[in-house]
C-alpha cells in the first residue's frame, strides 16, 4: 500500500470511529476526484485527506490549492448529480503530518471548497 493509500485508510478509520459512515473511497470523475465520501447522519460529507510528511512546502491544509479545489467541486457535483437528489453537504479535510492517529487534524466545514 502506498503512502497516500495508507493516509486514506488511517483517515477512514479515524472518522468512522467518529461516527461517520463511509460511502465510497476514491469517487472518480472526468476532471476531479474525492478521497472519501462519507455520511454524518444526515449530511454527505466529502473529504480531501492531506499527507505531508515536510512542511518545505507548505503544510497539508495549503496543499489544497484553488486548483485541487475546483477539481474536487467538480467531483462532488457529478456524484450529486447521479443521486438525483441534493442532500445537505459539507467539505472536511483530514490533515496528517505522519501516518499516526495522533497526528490527524479533522477540519468540518472547510470554507471555499
Amino acid at each position: 500500500m502506498n503512502r497516500g493509500a495508507a493516509a486514506e485508510a488511517l483517515a477512514a478509520s479515524y472518522l468512522a470511529a467518529r461516527g461517520l459512515t463511509i460511502v465510497q473511497r476514491n469517487y472518480r470523475c472526468r476532471g476531479g476526484e474525492i478521497d472519501l465520501i462519507a455520511r454524518d447522519r444526515e449530511v454527505l460529507v466529502f473529504v480531501e485527506v492531506r499527507l505531508r510528511r515536510n512542511r518545505a512546502f507548505g503544510t497539508a491544509a495549503e496543499s489544497i490549492t484553488a486548483a485541487k479545489r475546483r477539481r474536487l467541486r467538480l467531483a462532488a457535483r457529478h456524484y450529486l448529480a447521479r443521486l438525483g437528489r441534493e442532500p445537505p453537504c459539507r467539505f472536511d479535510a483530514v490533515l496528517l503530518d505522519a501516518l499516526e492517529t495522533e497526528n490527524i487534524e479533522w477540519l468540518r466545514g472547510v470554507e471555499g471548497i
